[in-house]
This record gives C-alpha cells, structure tokens and sequence, in this order.
C-alpha cells in the first residue's frame, strides 16, 4: 500500500469525523495505545488476531488496567461474562475486516458482539488495523471480507464450513457459519469516541 492511499484514507477517516493516526510499526502503535489509556481505565477487547499478534493484551494488563476478553477465558461462564464487560468497558480495542479510502470501516461477525461494541457501549473505541485491510471502495471491500477475512477465520476456528475446506466463500447456509452480522460505519457513532490507528504492517485477517 502506497503513502498515498494511506494519506488519503486517513483524511477521510477525519471527515467522516473519526480521529486517525497512522504509525510505520507495531511497536510504535503499542507504544501510543499503552500511552493513550491510564491504568485507571478498564479495557475490553474484541476478537482480533491483530491485537492478539501484538501481545497488546498482555501490555495492558502488566501496565495495571483490567482487561475484559473472551479470548482469555476457558469456561462458558467466563466468555459470557467478558463479553458483557467488554461491552460496557471504558476503552474497546479491536481491529476492522476493512477500511476503504473513503473511509467506511466495514466488519463481518458471527456473534454480532464485536461490531455491536464498537457501535454503541464503550466510551471510547480504538481500531487498530493494518494497511493490507485498506480497500479501494466498498465492492472492493465486501470482496475481501468473503476472500482474504472470513475463510482463514473459518479455519482458525475448525469451522464446519465450506469456506474452511476450501478456502473460498460459497454463501453457505451452514449452522457453523461465521459471516452472520455485516456492519458500515460510514461516519462516527453521535455517542461513540472513535479512532483508527492505522499500522504500516500487514495484521490479521
């Protein structure tokens, strides 16, 4: 990805009145949330190998924040509970299926829990994403959210669908299927502080 497309899908995530940052590394990402978020603010976390690539979690916790995710959790019991914490957390960190250079964030979900708690819930959201989720309009967009996102989720999960076989969407119609919910968020949420930091590193799905 060019620093053009990142330039131009930074100012229009601004127009559309979500705050935007954009940093070369991870680390320098990591750097700027552990500074952006006092220990006193607790934390709730969305599905996101991204975040979980960058051990983000982790860093938090040692800083002295509670952290909510389900991904942390080994019972039933507990990932219900984290999740309903997550969603009323003071800070929410998760990442995006896609981000066009208009500056639509686009989101594909099983449960609907992530994309419900970067809407509404949390008092500040911070989307952290990696330049290889920038799309060129929301055709584009969508054809990756069926291609590049949901089949390698699919198999992560050892999902019973055709997508984790074969590596390619086919619409299914199958119980196990995790593309159920599919958001846009054209401009930010009336109550929802909201920030894209952008990384200049291929992350997650």
């Amino acid at each position: 990805m060019n620093r053009e497309s990142i330039e131009k899908t930074l100012k229009s995530l601004q127009k559309n009145r979500i705050n935007a940052v954009y940093y070369d590394t991870v680390d320098e990402a990591k750097e700027y949330i552990l500074k952006s978020v006092t220990k006193e603010q607790s934390i709730g976390i969305g599905g996101s190998i991204t975040i979980q690539d960058m051990n983000l979690h982790q860093s938090l916790m040692e800083q002295g924040n509670k952290v909510s995710w389900h991904w942390l959790e080994t019972t039933p019991e507990g990932k219900k509970a984290a999740l309903e914490k997550a969603g009323k957390a003071d800070v929410y960190l998760t990442s995006a299926n896609a981000i066009t250079l208009t500056g639509e964030i686009i989101n594909v979900d099983g449960v609907g829990n992530r994309v419900a708690s970067m809407i509404y819930g949390p008092k500040k959201v911070i989307i952290l994403c990696g330049i290889n989720k920038i799309c060129n309009d929301m055709v584009d967009a969508l054809d990756r959210l069926r291609k590049q996102a949901s089949p390698p989720n699919a198999q992560r999960l050892n999902r019973k669908t055709p997508c984790a076989v074969t590596g390619e969407c086919t619409d299914c119609d199958s119980p196990e299927r995790i593309c159920n919910v599919t958001t846009i968020i054209h401009k930010k949420p009336m109550q929802t502080d909201m920030e894209v930091v952008l990384i200049g590193e291929s992350l997650g799905y």
